[in-house]
């Protein structure tokens, strides 16, 4: 099995990578999230893979982090998806929303990815629910904001909020505004969660 490969990028595109690997191209099929992270042409990166192998098919699936992988290969033991599906739902989410969306059971956000239906997400809802920790979910959760991820303060202020029955766009409104006032510059996570639950 392939676990990795290093190479030099030959050819790039949204769907797919083709790496040089020490004189051989392998043509890598990858998410749209995964492109996004890739450097340019001729240039060297690293990408986790998934070997997946079928009687009519061989093909090798990219990933730019180990999370991304994880999340991809939970999907195939999904009933009804496979590694195309698979794609398409780390295309059209991130891999934070994806795990807030099975954790918060959202069957419309879910469903509206291409080739996964209403039935589909319940089986991915009831299947990988329970396959994220809390503090993974804690954490997913937490994201999304560049202000906040940036700041590990600020995110265990909006952590800290989501854990206190908060959703998550309203702790990060929240951490934001509290932040942003002048007299807040340098407080702590304490201080912050207790300037937000204020108001």
């Amino acid at each position: 099995m392939i676990t990795f490969l290093e190479g030099i990028i030959e050819d790039k595109q949204p769907t797919h990578v083709v790496l040089n690997v020490g004189g051989v191209g392998y043509e890598v099929i990858i998410s749209l999230s995964s492109y996004d992270r890739l450097p340019g042409f001729g240039e060297k990166v690293r990408l986790l893979t998934h070997d997946y192998i079928r009687e009519d098919a061989h093909q090798l699936f990219g990933f730019m982090t180990t999370d991304e992988r994880r999340v991809f290969t939970l999907l195939l033991g999904v009933s009804g998806i496979g590694p195309k599906i698979a794609l398409s739902a780390l295309s059209g989410m991130t891999v934070r929303e994806l795990k807030v969306a099975i954790k918060d059971g959202d069957i419309k956000r879910l469903s509206a990815i291409s080739g996964i239906g209403k039935k589909t997400a319940e089986r991915m809802i009831v299947e990988l629910r329970d396959k994220f920790g809390d503090g993974e979910i804690l954490a997913a959760g937490a994201g999304g904001n560049p202000e906040l991820e940036s700041d590990i303060k600020l995110r265990d202020a909006v952590l800290a909020l989501i854990s206190l029955g908060y959703k998550r766009t309203e702790a990060q409104e929240l951490v934001v505004r509290v932040v942003r006032q002048p007299t807040m510059v340098g407080a702590d996570v304490e201080a912050i969660v207790r300037k937000a639950l204020a108001g």
